[in-house]
């Protein structure tokens, strides 16, 4: 049954994160959509979380975290460090150290302002290329420290928590969105929408999860 609840969603306008909003759009009376600016290296990420948000409706806020781009220099915020996959024991390049942490904290403040208890994010341990800040652990400990912070009931919801990215595209899929989130998110580190640029690694774990998931599919 839907909840008569409020909820914001942390929203990149790529494929997990609109997954996502779509997801709280059949949950929730009410859903907003905030995204960050943290200086990050393409700009056309912003200008598509806008632009989806717009088509389907949703208030969207774009907060400034330009510091983050100070503290923590990334292949995601700078030119001049390539996009590369972590050796093993070391994290990748487009790794950004504490973004998931201060994004929901943020989102917390957000929330509690707007009147908002349900917080939704995209993040997974399936396939989270070793992030810390995307384990169930950190999610659950944030929660709890965010509920004390601002003494507020504060859920925070991974609806892709435990699914690979051929489960979220099924998701997609029985939303009735697999095509829409396919050809108008943006997912890849070299700024191509829909399926990107096919050779960095965004791409690939994306096409990957595709393919699996049509093949189940028997497409």
């Amino acid at each position: 049954m839907k909840e008569k609840q409020k909820a914001v969603v942390v929203f990149s306008g790529g494929q997990d994160s609109t997954t996502c909003l779509f997801w709280a759009l059949k949950k929730f009376d009410e859903v907003l959509a905030v995204t960050f600016d943290y200086g990050q290296r393409h700009k056309l990420e912003i200008e598509c979380a806008s632009s989806i948000a717009k088509e389907l409706g949703v208030e969207h806020h774009i907060l400034d975290m330009a510091l983050l781009n100070q503290l923590a220099p990334n292949a995601l915020t700078r030119d001049e460090i390539e996009v590369s996959e972590g050796e093993e024991g070391t994290l990748p390049s487009t790794f950004v150290e504490g973004r998931n942490m201060l994004f929901l904290t943020f989102a917390g403040v957000f929330a509690k302002v707007k009147g908002a208890k349900h917080i939704v994010t995209g993040v997974c341990e399936t396939d989270f290329s070793g992030y810390p800040d995307c384990r169930d652990i950190f999610i659950k400990s944030l929660n709890v420290t965010m509920n004390l912070a601002m003494d507020y009931p504060f859920v925070l919801h991974t609806p892709l928590m435990w699914i690979d990215k051929a489960q979220t595209w099924e998701m997609a899929d029985k939303l009735g969105k697999l095509e829409y989130i396919r050809e108008k998110t943006l997912t890849c580190y070299n700024g191509i929408k829909g399926d990107g640029c096919g050779e960095c690694p965004a791409c690939h774990l994306r096409k990957r999860g595709l393919d699996n998931y049509l093949k189940s599919k028997g497409e």
